[in-house]
C-alpha cells in the first residue's frame, strides 16, 4: 500500500504519524491508440484557432524555397557530372547529393525564417508576456520528474531549486512534484528514497513533494509517465515533464501554465531547453551551439510549424486529459529493434495529440528552461544509438491514419538525422570511384558517329569549385545569420563575450565540430546498420558528470575510426592527390579519432577555453537564479550513512519506515510469479550474515527482495 504507518521524518515527538510518499489517487482513463483507425477528435477542427497568421504562406515560403534551392543545386551539380553522358555512378552520386542537398536548403529557409522572428521579436504567442507582471493560476500543476538508476543528490538538487524558484513567486501551492522513479538498482532505490526524505524536510513541504518507484519499468519513461497519468492524471490538468537533469526558473513554469489556461485546445506547450553546466570542451561547445544557434534553428521551426509542432520529452507543459485522450501508445508489430514499445515517444505522443485536434506549440522566446549537455562525444554516441533506434521505429508509425501532414514530417527528419550519415558516407565512396572511372577510363572524343567537332568532356573544375563553395555556403549561413541575429541582441552577446570573442568561438566550434563530424558520421552509420541487422539497444542510464573517459576506452572506441579514415586516404591518394586535398578535412578527423575524443572529453580544455573568454554563454557569465540555486543545492555535501541498500535501511531507522511504507501490495493468489523475488529472499533466508546476503544476491533479485516485506525483515534482522 501506498500509505501505512510510519515513524515521523521530522522528528515529531508523537509516537506515530501518519506518512503517505503519495496522494489519494485520482484514476484517468488512458486508452491505447488504433493507428490503422480514424482519430477521435471529440469535436474538435483540424485547423486550430492558435495557429500564427498566414501559415500556409509561411509553410510554402520555407519549404518551396528549399525546394527551389535544391533544383538548382541538382542542376548545377549535373553540370559538374555531366562527362561523357549518362552513367550509373553518376546517376547515383546526383541522387545521392539531391537527397542529402535538400536537407541542409531545408534547414538554411528554416534559419532564414528563425532570423526574420528573432528580428521582430516573434517566439511567443498564445497571450504570454514573458516580462509583464505575474498571472495567478487556477489550475493545479503536476511537476514529473522520472528518474532511471541517475544521482539522487542530482536529481534532488534540480529540484530543490525549482521548489525554491517557485516559492519566489508566491504561486507553490499550485504545484505538486512526482519523483517518478524506475530505477533498477537497489542501491540507487534506497538511496532516492533518503534524497525524498531530506527533501521533504528540507523544504518543510510533505504534502506537495511525493515519491513512486515502479518494480517493473515497463515501457520505459513512456510507460512511467503513463502509469501515472491513470493512476493520478484526474487530480491535475497540467502536467510539466521533467529530465533528471531538467531546471525550470518558476516564473516560466507559471506563464505557461497560464497560457494553458487561456487557450483550452492547445494540447503541449515546448520550450526551449537552454544547456548549460558544461564544463568539458565538448560540453562547452555544445553549450555555446545550442546558445547561438538553437533560438534560430527554434524560432525558425516554430514561425512556419505553427500549431503542428513537436514535442521533446522534456521541459514542457502537457494538457492532461489531452494526453491520456490521445498519447496511449500501442505497440509496434514485430520484434525488436523495430517491433515492440515505442522508444522515441516524444514525437509520437504530439503527433496523436495534434491528430486528436489538440494544439501542439513551440514557445523558444520564454526563457527560464535549462538542461545539461553529455560531457563527451562518448556519451553522445550512447545515448545517439538509443535516439536511433527510436526515430528509425517511426517507419511503422508514419502510415498512422489522420496524422497531420508536418507530423509525419516530423518523424521522416527524425529518421533522416541518421540515415543521413550512411548517405553521406555513401556520396564520398561513390565520389572516389568517380574518380577512379576518370582515371582509367578514357574519354572518346568523336565516338562512333563522324562529326566535325569533337565531344570535349563537360567536368569543369572551375564548376565543381562553385559548387563545393555553394555547398558550404548553404551549410554555414545559418550559423552566420545566428551570428548576425546576436548582433541585435546586445545583452546576450555580452554574455557570450563580445563580439569578438563570439566570432571566435564560432570559428574554433565550426573547425572542431568539423574535425568531429566525420566520427560522428560513423558512428551513426554503424548505429544504423546495427539496427537494421536487428540489434536492440537497450536502456542504459546516461552519464551526466564530466569526469573523463579512460583513454584505453578510448583507444578502443575509436581505433577503427581512425583505421578506415588512413585507409580511405590511402585510396584517394592513389586516384588522385587532388581528390585526396579535397578529401582532406574528412580524412584528418578521421585520422585524429583518438585524440579528438580524449581532448574534447576533457574537463581541463573546456576551463581553459572559459579562461580564454571562448564559447562563454549568458548563463555562466551571469546565471539565473535558480541556476545558482541549483548549483548551490549540487555542492552542498552528500549525506553521511552506507550507500549499499540493505546497509542503509540498517543503520537509518526512519529510511526503514519510510521504505516499509513505500512498498507495493502484497503478491495476491492468481498473481504473476516473480522468480528474482523468491530467489532473492530465499538467499536472504538461507544467508548466515549481512555480509554473506550482499555477496550472493544479484542487483535484480536484491532489488526484487526489498520489494517484499518479508525481505525486507529479513535483510535487516540478519546477525552483522
Amino acid at each position: 500500500m501506498d500509505a501505512l504507518n510510519a515513524t515521523d521524518h521530522a522528528g515529531s515527538t508523537d509516537a506515530a504519524t501518519t506518512f503517505r510518499a503519495l496522494p489519494p489517487e485520482a484514476p484517468l482513463r488512458m486508452p491505447v491508440q488504433n493507428l490503422r483507425a480514424a482519430p477521435d477528435r471529440h469535436g474538435r477542427p483540424t485547423f486550430s484557432r492558435t495557429e500564427p497568421g498566414m501559415i500556409r504562406l509561411r509553410r510554402t515560403l520555407v519549404i518551396g524555397s528549399a525546394l527551389a534551392l535544391t533544383a538548382y543545386g541538382a542542376w548545377q551539380m549535373h553540370l559538374v557530372l555531366d562527362a561523357n553522358g549518362v552513367s550509373i555512378l553518376g546517376v547515383v552520386m546526383l541522387i545521392l547529393f539531391i537527397a542529402l542537398f535538400l536537407w541542409i536548403a531545408l534547414a538554411l529557409t528554416s534559419a532564414i525564417a528563425g532570423f526574420v522572428s528573432l528580428l521582430t521579436r516573434g517566439g511567443l504567442g498564445l497571450g504570454i508576456d514573458g516580462a509583464g507582471p505575474l498571472p495567478t493560476l487556477r489550475t493545479r500543476v503536476a511537476l514529473l520528474m522520472p528518474t532511471y538508476n541517475e544521482s539522487p543528490h542530482r536529481v534532488m538538487a534540480g529540484l530543490r531549486a525549482i521548489h525554491a524558484s517557485l516559492r519566489e513567486t508566491g504561486r507553490a501551492d499550485d504545484f505538486d512534484i512526482f519523483i517518478l522513479s524506475d530505477t533498477t538498482n537497489p542501491d540507487v532505490w534506497v538511496e532516492e528514497e533518503a534524497a525524498f526524505l531530506a527533501l521533504r524536510e528540507e523544504t518543510g513541504d510533505s504534502s506537495r513533494i511525493f515519491y513512486r518507484r515502479r518494480p517493473k519499468n515497463t515501457e520505459r519513461k513512456a510507460g512511467n509517465v503513463g502509469e501515472w497519468v491513470q493512476r493520478f492524471g484526474a487530480a491535475y490538468p497540467l502536467m510539466v515533464t521533467l529530465d533528471a537533469d531538467s531546471v525550470m526558473d518558476g516564473e516560466t513554469l507559471v506563464r505557461i501554465a497560464a497560457a494553458m489556461e487561456g487557450n483550452p485546445e492547445v494540447g503541449l506547450i515546448q520550450t526551449l531547453p537552454v544547456i548549460a553546466g558544461g564544463t568539458t570542451l565538448f560540453a562547452r561547445m555544445q553549450q555555446f551551439a545550442g546558445r547561438v544557434y538553437g533560438p534560430l534553428i527554434a524560432h525558425g521551426i516554430a514561425w512556419w510549424h505553427g500549431a503542428a509542432s513537436n514535442y521533446w520529452g522534456h521541459n514542457a507543459i502537457i494538457r492532461t486529459a489531452a494526453f491520456a485522450e490521445q498519447a496511449g501508445l500501442p505497440h509496434l508489430p514485430g520484434r525488436k529493434p523495430f517491433g515492440g514499445h515505442i522508444l522515441s515517444h516524444d514525437f509520437v505522443e504530439a503527433a496523436l495529440m495534434r491528430r486528436g485536434g489538440w494544439a501542439i506549440h513551440m514557445v523558444p522566446a520564454l526563457l527560464g528552461s535549462y538542461e545539461e549537455s553529455p560531457p563527451s562525444l562518448t556519451d553522445v554516441a550512447i545515448r545517439d544509438r538509443r535516439w536511433c533506434q527510436g526515430n528509425l521505429q517511426h517507419y511503422k508509425v508514419l502510415p498512422t491514419r489522420g496524422l497531420h501532414w508536418l507530423s509525419r514530417l516530423h518523424m521522416a527528419m527524425g529518421i533522416g538525422s541518421y540515415v543521413t550519415s550512411p548517405l553521406w558516407l555513401i556520396f564520398l565512396l561513390v565520389g572516389i570511384l568517380i574518380s577512379l572511372q576518370a582515371r582509367f577510363d578514357k574519354p572518346e572524343y568523336f565516338g562512333d558517329t563522324k562529326t566535325l567537332y569533337p565531344h570535349w568532356p563537360q567536368v569543369d573544375p572551375v564548376q565543381a569549385k562553385f559548387v563545393f563553395i555553394g555547398t558550404m555556403g548553404v551549410l554555414l549561413a545559418p550559423k552566420l545569420l545566428a551570428f548576425a541575429a546576436l548582433l541585435f541582441d546586445r545583452r546576450t552577446m555580452s554574455g557570450c563575450g563580445g563580439a569578438i570573442r563570439v566570432a571566435a568561438s564560432i570559428v574554433i566550434e565550426t573547425l572542431i565540430g568539423g574535425l568531429i563530424a566525420p566520427i560522428a558520421m560513423l558512428i551513426q552509420t554503424s548505429g544504423v546498420i546495427s539496427i537494421l541487422s536487428g540489434q536492440d539497444s537497450g536502456w542504459n542510464a546516461q552519464r551526466r558528470d564530466d569526469g573523463g573517459v579512460p583513454f584505453g576506452e578510448i583507444v578502443r572506441g575509436y581505433w577503427r575510426f581512425t583505421a578506415f579514415g588512413l585507409i580511405l586516404g590511402t585510396c584517394a591518394w592513389i586516384v588522385s592527390p587532388a581528390l585526396f586535398l579535397w578529401m582532406s578535412p574528412v580524412l584528418l578527423g578521421l585520422a585524429l579519432a583518438i585524440p579528438l575524443a580524449a581532448w574534447t572529453a576533457s574537463r581541463n580544455a573546456g576551463l581553459a577555453m572559459k579562461r580564454a573568454g571562448l564559447l562563454l554563454v549568458p548563463e555562466e557569465t551571469s546565471p539565473p537564479d535558480v541556476l545558482k540555486k541549483a548549483a548551490a543545492a549540487m555542492a552542498a555535501p552528500k549525506p553521511d550513512g552506507p550507500h549499499e541498500a540493505i546497509a542503509a535501511l540498517r543503520a537509518d531507522p526512519v529510511l526503514l519506515a519510510a521504505h516499509r511504507a513505500m512498498l507495493p501490495s502484497p503478491r495476491r493468489p492468481g498473481d504473476a510469479i516473480d522468480a528474482e523475488r523468491l530467489v532473492g529472499v530465499l538467499k536472504l533466508t538461507e544467508a548466515g550474515t549481512v555480509a554473506e546476503a550482499q555477496r550472493v544476491l544479484t542487483p535484480r533479485e536484491k532489488a526484487a527482495a526489498l520489494c517484499d516485506a518479508t525481505g525486507v525483515e529479513r535483510a535487516v534482522s540478519l546477525p552483522d
